[in-house]
């Protein structure tokens, strides 16, 4: 797949109600165009870039939207602190040709209290969804919102998120959304560290200890013929290290998972999973993954989306 820079060109379409939204969709709907649709909460990177590149690829036409979802927060996460750089990110989707670019503000996302939710299920009940309670409640609301306003034809989302992905799929499965999804390999520096808008909060240090995670999975990924206590006991290995470091990374979890479920693999368990990772270096917290094959040789190219 090609997925090279276009040329530079005008400005996108700046759409801010979803009345105006749903204009603008009506005339490409009109005009017979796919339409790809890659929803963000802003402050773009190289990863939102691929993303967006593969959209093109795919469709005739591509919306990105700009939305920093509060409900997606617990109290006391970093909302408030989560950055917001609209002008930048709109150069962006100009560089990489987007069509449309649909940032709300919160009234118009939410013009009132939702009494009717989304409920994620057991998905949500480990890992992220643990340690984040009503995490994934927000999410899928304002992902199904947000689908309702776009109606997309495809959405791009990146495996970084694997366990949100993993959610978003399975709501669109159970409630019939019309919408095909489409996962995109995790964009990393060329250090290893998976892409993320919250990597701007991380000192030089932190980010030396934060390669702790890519460490740590590609060491469990080593160990995948050797099967799952082989995978988990090499990645811990890792951690344990990180956490002497300075400053020390603070594991929240490393688990192996089944793709689809997130449930945890059993001891026996062969074939494909998830190897998940979260922690904290200094305020800042991460996510990242790989997928391994359990009994089998571990995926070319290391960790999931080296290279992308």
């Amino acid at each position: 797949m090609n997925v090279s820079a276009p040329p530079v060109h005008a400005l996108p379409v700046l759409v801010e109600s979803r009345r105006r939204l749903r204009e603008v969709r009506e005339g490409l709907r009109a005009e017979g165009r796919v339409v790809a649709f890659v929803p963000t909460m802003g402050a773009l990177h190289e990863g939102h870039r691929v993303l967006i590149r593969h959209a093109r690829e795919r469709a005739d036409a591509v919306i990105v939207s700009i939305f920093l979802n509060p409900r997606q927060f617990r109290p006391g996460e970093d909302f408030d602190r989560y950055p917001r750089t609209l002008d930048t990110d709109l150069e962006i989707c100009r560089a990489e040709g987007v069509d449309v670019v649909f940032a709300p503000d919160r009234d118009e996302m939410y013009p009132h209290e939702p009494w009717v939710t989304v409920e994620p299920g057991p998905m949500a009940d480990v890992l992220e969804g643990e340690r984040r309670p009503g995490h994934f409640n927000g999410v899928l609301l304002v992902v199904l919102k947000l689908f309702n306003s776009v109606l997309p034809d495809i959405a791009m989302f990146g495996e970084k998120d694997a366990q949100q992905l993993a959610v978003i799929r399975r709501m669109v499965t159970d409630l019939d959304v019309p919408v095909a999804i489409e996962a995109v390999p995790t964009v990393r520096d060329g250090d290893g560290l998976a892409l993320s808008s919250r990597n701007a909060h991380l000192s030089p240090a932190e980010r030396d200890s934060a390669l702790s995670l890519v460490r740590a999975l590609r060491a469990g990924q080593a160990e995948s013929e050797r099967g799952p206590r082989a995978v988990l006991e090499a990645g811990r290995r890792v951690l344990e290290d990180a956490a002497a470091l300075d400053p020390p990374v603070k594991t929240d979890y490393l688990e192996l998972v089944e793709p689809h479920t997130f449930e945890s693999v059993t001891a026996e368990a062969t074939g494909p999973a998830v190897l998940a990772v979260a922690a904290t270096v200094g305020i800042t917290r991460l996510i990242d993954n790989v997928h391994v094959v359990l009994g089998g040789a571990p995926p070319a190219g290391g960790p999931a989306g080296d290279g992308a």
